[in-house]
């Protein structure tokens, strides 16, 4: 690529950046809120000096990172800016960080749960809390009869800590939690829990936080959550560089 041509890039992409700066300043401000319809294309770009190319661009950029949406023949919107979305591109990184670094993640994990367990505590309704113990119950019955297959216990272990996560009544919280959730992280669950041998264990944890909130008491709940999930960290601490196995299931989390 010559020179020119480079420059011509990096002059296009700086007038992105700057049309992305704007946009995020109105929302911040006010200016623009949730659901807000821009106006055309033509006006933006003769308002804010930038060229159509460079406008397009940008727009593109702030649609892939959950800002914006266009919506075919009715214009360009800013979308609900809810966290989920905006938190997404979090978990894409996640998923991509190698195995070795799992322990890291779920270090950072499991300082969010801990803080989220604590929140829940004062803040769950009762039919949370009845939600958490039909979670439960599923798993006990699974493992009663013997049918407990390890694709069901992750993915219904991913249900109570997303149920306490949303119940922390702190929806940027709840997002990043969910968004470390990743497939690698997953992996790291199951293979410490079959090694372990500790599914009852796993089991008997969850029903100790659970208990935990039900006393409505916050430091212990954050006690409970913190041990429950140090468990999952010091394996992968211990087992920096083992490849995951295909052949273990990896859909859940802890």
């Amino acid at each position: 690529m010559s020179s020119r041509t480079e420059n011509r890039s990096s002059a296009g992409s700086s007038r992105s950046d700057h049309v992305i700066d704007i946009v995020k300043n109105l929302i911040a401000s006010g200016e623009l809120r949730a659901g807000d319809r821009l106006p055309v294309e033509k006006e933006l770009a003769a308002r804010w000096g930038v060229s159509r190319g460079s406008l397009r661009e940008a727009v593109r950029s702030l649609a892939a990172l959950g800002v914006l949406e266009t919506r075919q023949g009715d214009g360009t919107y800013v979308t609900q800016l809810d966290p989920g979305s905006l938190l997404r591109p979090l978990e894409f990184w996640a998923d991509l960080q190698q195995v070795s670094q799992s322990a890291e993640l779920l270090a950072v994990r499991r300082v969010l749960e801990t803080e989220s367990a604590g929140l829940a505590a004062v803040r769950l309704t009762e039919e949370e809390l009845a939600r958490l113990d039909d979670v439960l119950t599923g798993i006990e019955e699974g493992m009663a009869t013997g049918r407990l297959d390890p694709e069901t216990f992750i993915d219904t272990d991913a249900e109570f800590h997303r149920t306490i996560a949303a119940a922390s009544g702190n929806g940027a919280l709840a997002a990043l939690i969910d968004s470390l959730m990743t497939r690698t992280l997953r992996g790291r669950l199951w293979r410490a829990i079959t090694e372990r041998a500790s599914v009852d264990e796993a089991h008997a944890e969850h029903r100790a936080i659970l208990a935990a909130l039900r006393t409505r008491d916050a430091e212990h709940a954050r006690v409970r959550m913190a041990a429950h999930l140090l468990g999952v960290e010091v394996f992968a601490a211990a087992h920096p560089t083992d490849g995951l196995d295909p052949a273990r299931p990896g859909p859940g989390s802890t």
